[in-house]
């Protein structure tokens, strides 16, 4: 059994060699030689493929008014990645969070990915998770966004002051297709098959687009479908020392996590145009993904203690335990010279001496968003008048919870050690697996605790005019000006489930939950952990229909429950310019925010009952707040010459804060555990600020022939102010406690407080040589440090921040075939999440990319892509000192989790008419 996984990480010596060597044998043929280009002929040539993608990124960058870098589809229905998150990780600057395989978020520059703002062809779009244990935020979930779907996206890193505003990190601009742009009859469709190396099983995908216009040109209509069903397959080892820590025992779990996905898209879009200056569009999106999983965890404790080290050291050795509080990473039953420890009477290893647990959390679960936008805009002689209006509209979470779980096995089937002195958390046991058969009575129940169901929602109604006169006065070319309102709406609850009751022996009313055959819900094995060991495979639909089958209803969670009404109302002026060989932008945005939160206070009139929903009041009451702030831009470009541009920019921008810190409810911890002592409150704040930063960046850019790009910028944001949190002991609140008939809590609750400062350079270089070849390479490095007192880990940088990322990537095609291989890597960063896991440090990580096309003829193409080949691990480890107040496998270096990378192999075949 291997105590580690031993693949070739790109953060080590070999894994960049690996990288390395891959990408320096496609781009070699580049160097080779070059052919004349015919400078006779002048007419205009459509480039599309690899080289023509690049190309286009490069324009848009080159002509832009602000500092601009963007991703283009290579064709019809063809984005250069399988996934939109992985094609806004090559952008210099951008880094990915990959918490369940796919991208989920983008961060932007060193600063939290919840400080991204995403937009749809210039607007909000609304979005929600669909995993109950992550708050709710506003970042967009890039999982449910087909890259079929996708005509470009523009990364905007400086500010203007027509762009909505809510983008620290940056705005990430999402473009679909538009039916006038496109020919009359132009279709595509697509068939895919996705394997992965550790689900071993297939899934299958399709797309199509067709596009219709009439003979004039002035009415056209565009639909779009996209579905892929994916088995996600996550098997990992996860430490959970914090488990008991006043009895000393401590456990690590080993995981698997399977996930049913299945992605439907549908993209409608209408365009009128009745005159050369008049158009009208409405454009519709529909984005859905059902995303029913299981976690399935068999426990594994230790009950070796302090006290107790002498027994088991034999003669000679030092026993290396772990403690509660210790700066050292526990070294659970070794001693200290990296041997097993051996009980000094029977000269056997140390025995784990608690039988294991399994536990299976099965949950329903999926998010859905729609969005629907109509535009007008008017052209006359000397002004353009646009105006939009739309709804978007996400909906996600979970239909419902179920929890089963039993001890399993016998302890002698767990005996072994555990090393926690490398990376991640090695096992070494006496029985390599475990089966349905082995569940402790061979029967098992809903847990009754855990059964619920978590739904949310977020919605936005907005409206925006603008106009832009043509001035051409002295330097001035133009102004625009523009107003816009939306109102937004967010809900978070949690529905616990109510089962039938009987009275105990004791006379108490307790849940009449019905037991029966384990075999009904585990059926066979499947691989967990990171040795591989075997455990029980849940059968979801089993544990869904069961759990389903016993509750009689829900009842909403008070302490749970949040809503957040947000009307905002915009303002802008701003000045286009050019003189001579400098050309840029100026202006300012006026926002204004009236913000509420509904929430269940606590109820003074229930102190001395027994404790109802947390002693909360049965009726809603209502917070209010409001801000407005003045946020000015500046964009200046000087063509020092045809290739060369300096580019400089400042501003100040915001992101408003995330809606779980806004939420105003209370929930409480510990409230009528065993602990006594351990009563906490955690409240909202619906006055916090936004997040605030100003920002400038200097860049030198050098244009050196179509598609050929070197540049260099310098950053810097300073945020100035920051989502923080206080905490007051011994408070009074009018919550009875009943274990200790007290009201003595300690109060933590969201804050104003100081911001950080992060600063940076991006290198960037993109060349095409004539031969069919070509290459591209980015480096960033952001020092991203925020005061340590804004997180409960007192780690002093911004979450998800990496200070070195790096791309490479080189390519060769011609009419017939193209190949790509591409490397992206990124430091450590800071993963902060509420609820179970908490903030950790993830270790370095890289991924190599490999993809093949074959242009059979000139409507049917083949493809294969190869995603992480090198099966990069996700490593996260703690990262906190001791004084932190958090779990003690998230401190000072610990092997907290881990979890195996996964390979992807996709074949395709696509048409294009």
């Amino acid at each position: 059994m291997a105590s580690a996984s031993n693949k070739p990480r790109l953060g080590s010596r070999r894994g960049f060699r690996s990288a390395i060597c891959c990408l320096a044998a496609l781009a070699a043929g580049g160097i080779q030689g070059v052919y004349a280009q015919d400078e006779g002929k002048m007419e205009e040539v459509v480039v599309t493929g690899i080289r023509g993608s690049l190309t286009n990124s490069v324009n848009i960058k080159r002509n832009a008014s602000a500092v601009v870098d963007a991703v283009s589809a290579e064709d019809i229905g063809k984005f250069p990645d399988n996934d939109v998150a992985e094609s806004l990780a090559r952008i210099p600057g951008i880094s990915v969070n990959r918490q369940f395989g796919q991208g989920q978020q983008v961060s932007v520059r060193g600063a939290s990915n919840q400080l991204t703002l995403t937009t749809l062809n210039g607007q909000n779009v609304a979005s929600t998770g669909w995993y109950d244990q992550q708050s709710i935020d506003r970042s967009f979930n890039y999982t449910l966004l087909p890259p079929e779907m996708i005509a470009g996206i523009e990364v905007y890193k400086s500010s203007r002051a027509d762009l909505v505003e809510g983008g620290v990190g940056g705005t990430v601009n999402v473009r679909t297709r538009k039916p006038l742009e496109l020919d009359a009859g132009a279709a595509f469709a697509s068939a895919e098959y996705d394997y992965g190396t550790i689900s071993k099983q297939g899934s299958p995908g399709v797309s199509g687009l067709y596009n219709w216009k009439n003979d004039s040109g002035t009415f056209g209509i565009l639909g779009a479908i996209a579905r892929q069903d994916t088995t996600y397959v996550r098997q990992g080892t996860e430490a959970l020392y914090g488990w008991n820590s006043k009895s000393g025992i401590g456990a690590v779990s080993v995981n698997a996590f399977a996930q049913d996905r299945v992605r439907t898209a549908l993209d409608l879009a209408a365009q009128y145009k009745p005159s050369e200056a008049m158009q009208f569009g409405v454009h519709y999106m529909r984005l859905e993904m059902d995303a029913n999983n299981t976690n399935t965890s068999v426990f594994l404790f230790q009950d070796v203690r302090r006290e107790n080290c002498a027994q088991f050291a034999a003669d000679g050795t030092t026993c290396v335990l772990a403690t509660m509080d210790s700066t050292n990473p526990p070294h659970r039953a070794f001693d200290q010279n990296g041997k097993p420890l051996l009980d000094k009477n029977t000269g056997k290893p140390v025995l784990v001496s608690v039988r294991p647990y399994l536990q299976t959390f099965s949950r329903a679960a999926s998010m859905q968003s729609d969005t629907l936008d109509l535009d007008f805009s008017y052209q006359a002689e000397r002004y353009l008048l646009t105006a939009r209006a739309g709804r978007t509209e996400a909906r996600g979470g979970t239909s419902l919870t179920a929890n089963f779980g039993q001890r399993i096995g016998d302890p002698a089937d767990a005996y072994g050690t555990f090393d926690a002195r490398g990376d991640q958390v090695a096992l070494r046991l006496a029985n390599p697996g475990w089966t349905a058969r082995d569940i402790l009575g061979n029967s098992t129940a809903p847990s009754g605790w855990a059964e619920s169901n978590q739904p949310n929602t977020d919605k936005e109604t907005y409206a925006q005019a603008d106009i832009e006169l043509d001035l051409e006065w002295r330097a001035i070319e133009s102004v625009k000006t523009g107003l816009r309102w939306t109102d937004h709406t967010v809900t978070a609850e949690k529905n616990t489930a109510v089962y039938p009751k009987k009275r105990n022996s004791k006379g108490e009313l307790v849940n009449d939950i019905k037991t029966s055959a384990a075999s009904n819900y585990w059926r066979g094995v499947t691989l967990a952990g990171m040795q591989g060991y075997t455990i029980p495979r849940p059968d979801f639909n089993a544990m869904q229909n069961e759990a389903r089958r016993q509750i009689t209803g829900f009842v909403r969670s008070r302490p749970s429950y949040g809503a957040i009404a947000e009307k905002n109302i915009a303002f802008y002026v701003m000045a286009n310019f050019a003189a001579d060989d400098i050309h840029g932008n100026v202006g300012v945005r006026y926002i204004h925010t009236d913000a509420e939160s509904d929430y269940y206070g606590a109820d003074p009139g229930r102190k001395g009952r027994i404790a109802e929903n947390n002693n909360l009041s049965r009726e809603l009451s209502t917070r209010k707040a409001s801000y407005s702030d003045v946020l000015p831009s500046l964009n200046i470009a000087y063509d020092i010459n045809e290739e060369w541009v300096l580019r400089a920019a400042a501003a100040q921008v915001i992101s408003r804060p995330n809606y779980a810190d806004m939420f105003s409810r209370s929930s409480f911890d510990g409230l009528g555990d065993t602990d006594p002592n351990n009563q906490t409150v955690n409240t909202g704040f619906i006055g916090l600020k936004p997040f605030k930063a100003t920002q400038a960046d200097l860049a030198l850019e050098w244009y050196y022939g179509a598609g050929n790009l070197a540049s260099i910028t310098w950053f810097i944001k300073d945020v100035n102010n920051f989502t923080t949190f206080t905490s007051k002991t011994g408070q009074s609140i009018g919550v009875i406690d009943p274990v200790c008939k007290c009201d003595n809590w300690t109060v933590n609750t969201r804050i104003n407080g100081t911001g950080g400062l992060i600063n940076g350079v991006e290198l960037q270089l993109q060349h095409a040589f004539d031969n069919g070849f070509g290459a591209l390479f980015n480096y960033t490095y952001a020092d991203a440090r925020a005061d340590s007192k804004n997180f409960s880990d007192l780690v002093g940088v911004f979450s998800d921040s990496s200070e070195h990322t790096l791309n490479m990537a080189a390519y060769y095609e011609n009419e017939v075939f193209s190949a790509r291989a591409a490397w992206n890597w990124r430091s450590e960063y800071m993963i902060r999440e509420t609820g179970f896991y908490g903030s950790r440090m993830h270790d370095d990580y890289g991924t190599l990319d490999f993809s093949l096309n074959w242009q059979m003829n000139d409507n049917i193409g083949v493809s294969f892509n190869a995603v992480n080949v090198l099966e990069e691990d996700s490593v996260q480890r703690g990262a906190a000192p001791t004084r932190a107040d958090i779990k003690p496998e998230l401190k000072n270096g610990y092997p907290a989790w881990t979890y195996k990378g996964e390979a992807h192999y996709i074949l395709g075949i696509n048409v294009r008419f």
